[in-house]
C-alpha cells in the first residue's frame, strides 16, 4: 500500500511516499526549485517520490494533506474580524492565493500527482507534527510534545504514544505561541522569519540576557507548567505585515535592526535574552509533559524543535531519560507526518517490533530518503561541463579524502541520497578539519557567503562522542546541543574574558575550535557506520591519520540558496566559491585543476551571495 504525503502553501513544502509503514522517500520542493523555503505545492517533490518507487499516481491508495485548510481559513477570518478595521491591508494581500489554492487541495492533488482518483485525507497541524515524532521513534511509547509558530488554531500541543496510537492530551492556541514569540525577535534583529531563527540561535551566545526580565515582565506570561500567554499590545503579527510594532521598539530603545546592517550589541543581548527565555519555556513544557504522562521517553517535532540548545538543555536535565527528535521537524516534516498518520491511525496498522526496540535505529533511516545519482550519471555531468576529474577506487576514497581534510583542505562532499530536512548529515556535506583554528572563518567567508559569527557542527564517530562532549547518545540529526568536555578546552586569558560580542569570535575554545562555539558549546552529529558507510568510513580515516574522530560539517549551499540536490548543483557550488576540492561519489575533483574561465564572469551571483 502506498500512501503519499504532502505539506504545503506555508514555508517548506514537501512530499513523502511511505509503502506498507515504511518511509521510502521524502524531499522538500526547494531542492528542485532553488527557491529556499519553497511554499508552493510540491510538484518536483511528488514527481521524485512516485519515480523513487517506480509508480504512477494511479497506483496510490492515499494523499494525506498535513493540515486542514478550511480551519486554518476559519482562524484566519476570525482573526481579522476581532482586529477590524485594522489588518485590513493585509487580509487584501492574505486572500486571492486562499481563493485560488489553498482551499482547493483536492483539485491540486488531482492535477500534481498523476492521475490519482482516490481519497486525500486531511490531518490537523499538530497532529500531523506529533505523528511525524511518534510515528518513526526508535520507542513502543513515549510523550509528545510539539511547538512552532501555528497550524490551524494550535501553538504546541503535548500527548503521548503507545504502539499504533497517539494521543493528544493539551493544546496551546494562537496567537499565544512560543515560535512566534521567537519569531518576533528574528525579525527585530534583522534576519528572515521562518528563515532566521537559526541565527538567532547562533548568535546568542555573543550577548548578555540583559533583556529576560522585560521579556516576561512585558512580553510573555510564561506561566510554571509551560503555557504562556503573550501580550499582543506588543506584536503586529496577528493584524499586520510586520512582527513587532512601535511599542516594541520602545520597549527596547529603537527600531528593527535593518537587514544586513552592522550588528550591535543589542542584538546579542537580545538574541541571548529571547534565547533564555525559549530554553525555560521548552523545559517547563517537557516537564508538564513527563508529570502527565508519566512516560520516560520523549518525542519532539515543530519547528521550536529544530532549537537544538533547548533540546540540550532538556536532555542534561534529565526530564526524560531519551530524547527522539524528528529531523525534518519543521513544516516539511509535516507531510511525513500526515502519510504515517493515515497509515497507523486511520488503517490502524500495527508498527514493526524491529523498529521500537528502544535502540538506536529509528524508522528514518538516517534522513537519507532524497535522490541519489549513480556513476554513469555524475560522469555524464562531468564531461558535458568539461570538468577535470580522477575516478577514485571505492576502497580508496576514504583515505584519499580525509589526507586532503588533514591538509585543511576544504572538501565538497557529495555522496548517496540527499538528506531530508534542513540539515546536511554527510550526504551534501562541506567538510574541513575541526583542529584549524582557521577553518570557522575560512568557510563562512569563502564558502558559504554568510556571517563571520554563525557556528559549524561536528560529526563525529558515535563510540568516540563522549571523548569529545558532554554526551553519551545518539545525535544522528545533528539536534543536540552539547558541551565541549572540560580537559579538551582552551583556557582564556585574563585579556580574553574582557571581550565583548563579536571581538569573543576569534579566541580559540579548545582543541578542536572550528565546532567549538563561543560558550563551549557544539552541535553534535553522531554517525554510525550503519546508517551511513562512506561517511563513516572517511571519519574514521581521518581519526586513523590524525588521532581525531571529528570533522567540520555544514550543508553543502552557500547563504541564501537551498541545499544541492544534483551534481550539476554541487559543481556550481563548488566552482563559484573557494572550496578546494569535490568529491562527487566515486570522482574527485581539484579546483586547481579546473577551467574556471566559464564562472569568472558572473559577477552577479557573487555579488548576490556576498556579505557586506
Amino acid at each position: 500500500m502506498y500512501i503519499l504525503g504532502i505539506s504545503a502553501y506555508y514555508h517548506d513544502s514537501a512530499a513523502c511516499l511511505v509503502r506498507d509503514g515504511r518511509i521510502v522517500a521524502a524531499a522538500q520542493e526547494e531542492r528542485f526549485t532553488r527557491k529556499k523555503h519553497d511554499q508552493n505545492f510540491p510538484v518536483n517533490a511528488v514527481g521524485f517520490c512516485l519515480k523513487h518507487a517506480q509508480i504512477t499516481g494511479k497506483e496510490l491508495d492515499f494523499v494525506a494533506f498535513y493540515d486542514k485548510p478550511l480551519l486554518k481559513f476559519e482562524r484566519l477570518l476570525e482573526t481579522y474580524i476581532d482586529y477590524a478595521p485594522r489588518g485590513f491591508r493585509s487580509f487584501l494581500m492574505a486572500m486571492p492565493v486562499w481563493i485560488k489554492e489553498k482551499l482547493w487541495i483536492r483539485e491540486q492533488v488531482a492535477e500534481h500527482c498523476a492521475g490519482y482518483e482516490g481519497k486525500v485525507l486531511f490531518t490537523e497541524h499538530h497532529e500531523s507534527h506529533a505523528a511525524s515524532a511518534f510515528f518513526p521513534s526508535p520507542f513502543e511509547s513515549a510523550a509528545v510534545l510539539t511547538m512552532d509558530g501555528v497550524g490551524e488554531w494550535a501553538t504546541s500541543s503535548y500527548g503521548y504514544g503507545r504502539g499504533n496510537e497517539l494521543h493528544l492530551l493539551k493544546e496551546l492556541h494562537f496567537p499565544h505561541s512560543l515560535g512566534l514569540l521567537y519569531s518576533a525577535f528574528t525579525y527585530y534583529t534583522g534576519f528572515k522569519v521562518n528563515s532566521g531563527e537559526y541565527k538567532v540561535m547562533g548568535l546568542a551566545p555573543y550577548g548578555e540576557p540583559r533583556y529576560v526580565r522585560q521579556i516576561l515582565d512585558e512580553l510573555v506570561d510564561l506561566k510554571e507548567d509551560g503555557s504562556l500567554r503573550l501580550n499582543m499590545d506588543y506584536f503586529n503579527f496577528a493584524e499586520g505585515l510586520t512582527m513587532t510594532n512601535d511599542k516594541f521598539d520602545r520597549l527596547f530603545g529603537g527600531r528593527p535592526r535593518k537587514p544586513e546592517s552592522t550588528l550591535t550589541q543589542r542584538e546579542m543581548d537580545l538574541a541571548r535574552s529571547v534565547q533564555e527565555v525559549t530554553e525555560e519555556a521548552m523545559l517547563r513544557m517537557a516537564r508538564r509533559a513527563q508529570r502527565e504522562t508519566g512516560e520516560k521517553n520523549l518525542c519532539l517535532a515543530g519547528g521550536v524543535a529544530l532549537n537544538c540548545v533547548g533540546n540540550g538543555l532538556i536532555l542534561r536535565e534529565g526530564v526524560f531519560e531519551n530524547v527522539w527528535i524528528q529531523p525534518a521537524a519543521g513544516d516539511a516534516g509535516g507531510s511525513l507526518g500526515a502519510a504515517l498518520s493515515v497509515w497507523y491511525q486511520y488503517l490502524n496498522n500495527e508498527r514493526d517490533a524491529r523498529q521500537v526496540r528502544g535502540g538506536h535505529a529509528d524508522g528514518m533511516r538516517g534522513a537519507y530518503l532524497g535522490p541519489e545519482f549513480s556513476g554513469d550519471e555524475i560522469r555524464a555531468v562531468l564531461d558535458s561541463v568539461g570538468a577535470s576529474y580522477r575516478r577514485v577506487e571505492p576502497s580508496d576514497i576514504a583515505e584519499t579524502v580525509a589526507r586532503l581534510l588533514a591538509d585543511e583542505k576544504v572538501v565538497g562532499w557529495f555522496n548517496g541520497r540527499m538528506e531530508f530536512g534542513p540539515r546536511a548529515l554527510g550526504a551534501r556535506s562541506i567538510l574541513g578539519d575541526p583542529r584549524s583554528p582557521r577553518m570557522q572563518s575560512q568557510m563562512n567567508l569563502k564558502i558559504k557567503f554568510r556571517e563571520s559569527f554563525r557556528p559549524f557542527a561536528p560529526s563525529v564517530l558515535r563510540e568516540r562522542v563522549a571523548d569529545y562532549f558532554e554526551l553519551d547518545c545518539d545525535s544522528p540529526y545533528m539536534l543536540l546541543v552539547a558541551p565541549v568536555r572540560e580537559h579538551l578546552r582552551v583556557p582564556m586569558s585574563d585579556d580574553e574574558h574582557k571581550l565583548f560580542g563579536i571581538e569573543k569570535l576569534n579566541v580559540p575554545r579548545s582543541v578542536v575550535p572550528a565546532v567549538t562555539h563561543v560558550d563551549y558549546s557544539a552541535r553534535v552529529q553522531t554517525v554510525r557506520r550503519e546508517d551511513n558507510p562512506a561517511y563513516y568510513d572517511l571519519i574514521a580515516a581521518f581519526d586513523s591519520l590524525t588521532g581525531c574522530p571529528v570533522l567540520v560539517n555544514t550543508s553543502f549551499n552557500v547563504r541564501g540558496e537551498p541545499i544541492v540536490c544534483t551534481p550539476e548543483q554541487a559543481y556550481t557550488c563548488f566552482m563559484r566559491t573557494e572550496m578546494d576540492c569535490l568529491v562527487l561519489g566515486e570522482f574527485l575533483l581539484e579546483k586547481q585543476a579546473q577551467d574556471a574561465a566559464a564562472f569568472v564572469d558572473d559577477a552577479a551571483w557573487q555579488e548576490e551571495f556576498q556579505l557586506d
